[in-house]
């Protein structure tokens, strides 16, 4: 398997994963407000698939990045694209944007395969944790969650779902008191690493 392009070595990739709605972007924008973007970095896969999917399909890629209507009438099929991607190349997408990042800490906000954490263990092995970011289906109810046929029941949502092994749980259920505390751990833990 290809390696990742070796540049700067990170002190510490964390690699959230969760359901659609149960908050990944949530938290790790609130650890970047806090650690800064000279220690940090959020990391995106959907960034890379969604440029080369708007790039092969002439698409507006900025539309692509946004939570639209637009985004919603392509997301099944690519869904359905990167996977394709993904079984010709398991580190497609992890090693696009892994290039030319400078800061220690890397965020990665939507790992949803085991794929991309072998990928990432693989690479970064002594410095990978994983954090599940778990959500009740009402509080993701309330944040504009639907169930949908093709996406919430595909291995985009789904594969991770019994993976078991998560590093760190954050529970994020709309207690903000107790998300906090679990955000202070979490830092705690990312600030030992620097």
């Amino acid at each position: 398997r290809p390696m990742a392009p070796r540049g700067d070595s990170p002190r510490l990739v964390l690699l959230f994963s969760g359901k659609r709605k149960s908050g990944k972007d949530f938290v790790t924008e609130a650890l970047l407000s806090r650690l800064g973007s000279d220690v940090c970095a959020i990391l995106r896969l959907s960034g890379p698939l969604k440029e080369q999917y708007a790039q092969e399909h002439g698409l507006n890629f900025q539309k692509l990045l946004d939570a639209s209507a637009y985004k919603e009438a392509y997301r099944k099929d690519m869904i359905r694209w990167g996977e394709e991607m993904r079984q010709a190349d398991p580190g497609f997408f992890c090693r696009k944007i892994v290039k030319g990042v400078s800061q220690p800490i890397w965020l990665v906000s939507d790992a949803r395969r085991v794929s991309d954490i072998e990928w990432f263990r693989e690479a970064y092995s002594t410095v990978t944790q994983s954090v599940r970011v778990v959500a009740s289906e009402q509080s993701r109810q309330q944040r504009g969650w639907v169930f949908t046929p093709g996406v919430d029941d595909a291995e985009s949502e789904c594969d991770l779902d019994n993976f078991g092994a998560f590093d760190w749980i954050i529970e994020n259920h709309g207690d903000a008191q107790y998300l906090e505390e679990q955000l202070k751990s979490l830092i705690e833990f990312v600030r030992s690493k620097l």
